[in-house]
């Protein structure tokens, strides 16, 4: 057959599998060999179902499906590859006409949508975030420096036995401080200088930072891929990023460490649209795995939001932090989360090099 020529099959902006009447895959687009992270080559002749792990009883449906030619839709299952972490998505498969017993599969990925949506959502949180703090710390700081100082006064003339109030009064008016300072920041981050970084030079400056300091109790492993190309992005903002992910990362393990891996690849299937209208490609994609308790699922789809922390006397603004670095870098962040495993991955543009020329506008 010359399916895989055809230029509406090419042009189709999902991934699409062309299943034989074997249930082997007999056809594959360029969307679904970004999603699958695999070429068509490798995947032409491959039994469909070990290639694509669906987290949902599906293989009687769709033998149904084909026996009476009719569609089957299959919404919000985890679909995974083998290549990658499973992603939450809509799956269409329907009879390919003139072709008995062929299907057509469509997979709809549903994480790309939902975290751009959040993503939105974010930033008109940290806009509240922003006036608040813009209002209220002046008003707020100026008391609370009296009151520390009045403390630290009256505690010069107290026995040994009282001064435990006196200390609790300076301790919480300086956490209160660094939480207004920690709000502060959202103002006070400027917009990102872009240009080309090299990822993995950000990932070892913050891997070994974390390991000098915090980390010292983990074990930081690198899962790099070496052709990766440059990105596009402000290389202080992203080690921000990165060691915000693995201060977490680490705190999540016990008194006895644990294990992140640092994971890089690319994968062109990744997309978002600007305002503009037009699409924004983003293929880096850089991985923080660690193997530590998970997020508490009441969070989980929350965790980017500000306020919201699973950690004791957390503050709940450093992931909010990072999505909005994200965020202004064109890109977008995403967690999967289950006890053992959480994976934090990040989505970014390459740089793409301008042809030079003396015909070439300076800019």
């Amino acid at each position: 057959m010359t399916f895989q020529a055809d230029p509406i099959w090419s042009s189709l902006p999902v991934p699409a599998l062309l299943i034989n009447a074997d249930d082997c895959i007999s056809g594959v687009n360029p969307a679904a060999e970004g999603f699958m992270n695999s070429s068509a080559k490798s995947l032409l002749g491959q039994p469909v179902w070990d290639r694509v792990h669906v987290d949902a009883p599906l293989e009687e449906s769709f033998v149904r499906a084909r026996d009476h030619g009719t569609a089957l839709f299959v919404n919000d299952v985890d679909v995974g590859t083998g290549n990658r972490a499973p992603l939450v998505c809509n799956l269409q498969i329907a009879p390919m006409q003139g072709q008995p017993g062929w299907m057509i599969m469509l997979i709809s990925p549903r994480e790309l949508a939902g975290r751009m949506t959040q993503n939105h959502s974010v930033k008109s949180a940290a806009k509240s975030a922003i006036g608040m703090a813009e209002m209220l710390a002046h008003e707020i700081k100026n008391p609370l420096a009296g009151i520390t100082g009045a403390a630290q006064l009256i505690s010069m003339n107290l026995p040994p036995e009282d001064l435990e109030l006196t200390d609790l009064i300076v301790e919480e008016t300086r956490r209160i401080v660094k939480l207004l300072e920690q709000v502060e920041q959202f103002g006070n981050l400027s917009v990102p200088e872009r240009r080309e970084v090299n990822i993995h030079d950000v990932l070892d400056r913050a891997r070994r930072s974390a390991l000098l300091g915090f980390g010292g109790h983990m074990s930081i492993v690198e899962d790099y891929d070496p052709s990766l190309p440059m990105a596009l992005g402000d290389p202080d903002q992203l080690l921000q990023v990165i060691l915000n992910l693995l201060r977490n990362a680490s705190e999540a393990a016990d008194s006895k460490g644990g294990k992140i891996k640092l994971h890089t690849y690319y994968d062109h299937s990744f997309r978002t649209r600007r305002p503009d209208g037009s699409a924004q490609v983003l293929p880096l994609q850089i991985e923080v795995i660690d193997d530590g308790k998970g997020l508490p699922p009441e969070i989980a789809s929350d965790v980017f939001d500000p306020f919201v922390s699973g950690k004791e006397n957390g503050t709940g603004l450093g992931l909010a932090l990072v999505s909005k670095i994200i965020s202004d870098h064109d890109g977008w962040i995403s967690v999967d989360s289950v006890p053992g495993r959480t994976v934090f991955r990040i989505s970014l543009p390459r740089a793409v090099k301008k042809p030079t020329g003396k015909s070439q506008e300076t800019k």
